[in-house]
Formats: structure tokens, sequence, C-alpha cells
């Protein structure tokens, strides 16, 4: 949720399964053909792994073309060898107001692999309100993981 310059934010199963987290932010615009959207966060995460985050959220865009992303930094406060970095980002180009498609890389401990870093494409589709995405990740392993997402503008 936006309102003004307040960014809030609400997860549950993104940090760790079973766990819930809930995030404060303060959102800063620079520029208009090349802008730049700058939310730092703190959050709290709670359920499975319990802990103090601090994030960012983000994006650098220039005309068709966006850089977006989501990073934090999760400090368990039950067992401080656990903390752990996470980062979702995406490179993308939009044709049309209504579709876009590109590249995306996360770095999670929710999702356990042999990779590092999990890699895939995208594309996203909005009409008025809504916005859905979908996303394979490591399209040239044996079992790709597949991720579709849906939001709703307020």
């Amino acid at each position: 949720a936006t309102r003004g310059r307040l960014q809030l934010v609400a997860r549950y199963n993104y940090e760790d399964f079973n766990t819930g987290s809930a995030w404060i932010g303060w959102n800063f615009h620079l520029g208009d053909e090349l802008a730049l959207e700058f939310a730092p966060m703190a959050g709290l995460v709670f359920g499975g792994t319990n802990g103090i985050a601090p994030g960012y959220m983000g994006s650098l865009s220039w005309r068709e073309l966006e850089l977006y992303s989501e990073s934090e930094l999760v400090f368990d406060t039950d067992n401080s060898f656990d903390g752990f970095f996470y980062n979702w980002s995406e490179l993308t180009l939009a044709p049309t107001a209504w579709f876009r498609f590109g590249g995306v890389i996360q770095k999670t401990e929710a999702y356990e692999s042999d990779r590092e870093f999990q890699r895939g494409l995208l594309a996203g589709f909005s009409y008025r309100r809504a916005d859905g995405s979908a996303y394979i990740f490591n399209p040239d392993d044996d079992k790709p993981v597949v991720v579709l997402a849906l939001g709703w503008q307020f």
C-alpha cells in the first residue's frame, strides 16, 4: 500500500515458509524521463523465521525500459547464523501500456537449489487496476520453477 510518500507492505511465505513480515518505508522520486523511484524500508519478520530486516524497493525507468529491484537483509533474532540476503530484480521492456516482458533474477533462501541465483524470463499484463505476471525460473533445468503474481491497485 502506498499513501503519499508512505509505503506499507505485508507478506506471507516470502522470507521463509510459514513466515510473515510487515514493512514500513518512505518513497522518494527523482526525474521524469529518466525516473528513479526508491523506498528504503524496515521490516519485522515472524513465524518460521523471526527477525528484523532493513531493505528497499526501487526502480529506474527510461521510456519503455525499467529496472526494478527489491532487497532485504534478514537478521534472525533466534539464531544469528541463520540470517540471509534476499534480492529480486527485473529488467523489462514494455512495448505497450498493458504488456511487458524481460528477464528476472532472484537470490532466496525459501527455495533450495544448486544455484545461488535463480534466473529466468517474465511476461506481465495490466488491465485497469489489475496486474498479472508469469515467471519461469531456470528454464533450462529439468524442473523449472513457475511463479504467478497477481496485483490490484487501490
